[in-house]
């Protein structure tokens, strides 16, 4: 984004009003790109990461920002439905209108203006395809107006910035360090962007790209303060920034908020029934044993111990049926079943092949179908657990690494397929834990290396009374945390490890 210079404001004209007495305060979300550059025939507001649209990432940052009053949607004229349907889905409270926005930025700029009103209120105007702007952002553009009736996000250029002619010749370099990449949300005084769009209204040669822009050029004695963005508040404009979002939306972990105190976890989890495959031991077991604590019915299946098979469509069934006569529901399904076998792939014969494919991706395929129509009736979730080796096969188990990938992809899929269900779809992916599993594959590893399953399944717990879905959740070990040791294997224990229905770590 480009302003153009404006003079230096002397002391006089650079002193805010003495007092700002804001109504309210207002975000604008600008949608109103139809996606040509992306080429896929949608607005790419409307595309979909993270098993949401983008817009919907974006609103609901702000939705959930304390400093934020209302919001306005400003929307491509031919998808205002598309626009109504997502905001009515999300259940958005501080929504309300969605609007046809204009032809250009400024127009857009103007239209919103006048759905505001005359009313002293703050403005934020922020581009819909950030969806990743953060709650610091918007906090600290409303406080900066307390003081400045302009305030912008920009982040330092990391390039050399240079000018050229017609020609693409180099005619200047600026000096870097005086250089900034802006963002948005940009926010103003009401009072203050009013006025500089009515003096704009004289200007024959009007044009600007932003709004600080407009401010810069038509009240050239007004301070614009500068907040600091981030890096990973990247507009999607082209095909690669749909990709890089929706990874920067992996690698933030996504941290499901994790309640106060034990009584409010019981609070939320009372009455709610969960179905672990995979609960004998490990992640599943301590999951098991943690929700009950905190009140939920709690249905741990197992090879082993209940005789269920993950990969056979009646197994899990039969296993579903149990725990929804017994409660009249079934809130969450969680899937802790899985194998690890090394060995060159070259080397391994077909029977533990065709056992590491069924259990570690036809398991999960075969409950997520059977489980649907129940989590559909309660609008829950479907919890999966991946590995760190999903991001990078690892030799000498490469079909696990590659049935981990596949749940993330599944992950992904389904929570975007069961979107318009109300059904969430999230997957783990746990540091290196304290397993029988792990323990039987690697050996005994120094405990200070490995997370503890009570750890994993804590932050499980977590995700499952979240509203997340569509992201992969990184667990790691927290400083100086050491794993407690893994029970020594009992003769049932050692059976099913061997019996393919092992705990992921």
């Amino acid at each position: 984004m480009t302003h153009q210079q404006a003079p230096v404001p002397d002391a006089a004209s650079a002193a805010p009003p003495a007092s700002w007495l804001p109504s309210r305060t207002v975000a604008v979300v600008l949608a109103g790109g139809t996606g040509e550059r992306l080429g896929l025939g949608i607005p790419k507001q409307l595309l979909k990461i993270a098993g949401k649209p983008i817009i919907e990432h974006t609103l609901a940052v702000f939705e959930a920002a304390p400093e934020i009053d209302e919001i306005i949607v400003m929307m491509a004229a031919s998808h205002l439905a598309d626009a109504q349907r997502v905001v009515a889905q999300a259940g958005f409270r501080k929504v309300t209108k969605v609007i046809e926005g204009g032809d250009t930025r400024n127009a857009t700029t103007r239209l919103a203006l006048d759905a505001i009103g005359d009313d002293d209120v703050n403005i934020l105007f922020h581009d819909a395809v950030r969806p990743l702007v953060s709650a610091r952002i918007v906090r600290e553009c409303v406080n900066a107006l307390w003081t400045y009736s302009a305030v912008d996000v920009a982040i330092p250029s990391a390039d050399t910035i240079i000018q050229v002619d017609a020609d693409d010749c180099i005619t200047g370099i600026p000096v870097r360090s005086t250089l900034r990449r802006g963002q948005t949300p940009q926010a103003f005084r009401s009072s203050t962007i009013r006025e500089a769009y009515r003096i704009a209204e004289g200007d024959p040669d009007f044009a600007a790209t932003d709004d600080c822009g407009v401010v810069l050029r038509y009240l050239p004695g007004t301070p614009i303060k500068v907040i600091d963005g981030s890096d990973e508040n990247i507009k999607v404009t082209h095909p690669v920034d749909v990709h890089l979002a929706d990874k920067l939306f992996q690698l933030a972990a996504a941290q499901a908020p994790r309640l106060t105190d034990h009584r409010s976890y019981r609070e939320e989890l009372t009455g709610r029934t969960i179905v672990v495959f995979g609960g004998s031991y490990g992640i599943g077991h301590e999951l098991t044993e943690l929700a009950r604590r905190y009140g939920a019915q709690v249905f741990p299946f197992s090879r082993s111990s209940t005789g269920t098979h993950v990969e056979r469509a009646g197994d899990v069934e039969a296993a579903l049926t149990t725990a929804f006569e017994a409660t009249g529901r079934i809130d969450h399904v969680v899937v802790t079943a899985g194998i690890l076998e090394k060995g060159a792939l070259a080397e391994m014969d077909e029977e533990t092949m065709d056992r590491l494919l069924q259990v570690n991706f036809v398991g999960p395929v075969t409950i997520a179908r059977q489980a649907l129509p129940y989590l559909e009736q309660t609008k829950g979730q479907l919890l999966l657990y991946t590995s760190s080796s999903y991001t990078r096969g690892r030799a000498r188990y490469a079909l696990y690494s590659a049935t981990k990938a596949a749940l993330v992809n599944l992950t992904q899929a389904l929570a975007d397929e069961w979107a318009d269900v109300g059904v969430r779809v999230n997957c783990i992916n746990p540091e290196r834990t304290a397993t029988p599993m792990r323990t039987r594959a690697f050996g005994e590893e120094p405990e200070h290396t490995l997370l503890a399953a009570e750890t994993v399944a804590q932050s499980s717990l977590d995700v499952l009374i979240s509203e997340l879905t569509g992201q992969v959740i990184d667990v790691r070990r927290a400083p100086g945390e050491a794993a407690q040791a893994v029970p020594a294997q009992t003769p049932r224990v050692a059976d099913e490890i061997n019996a393919a229905s092992a705990t992921v770590g």
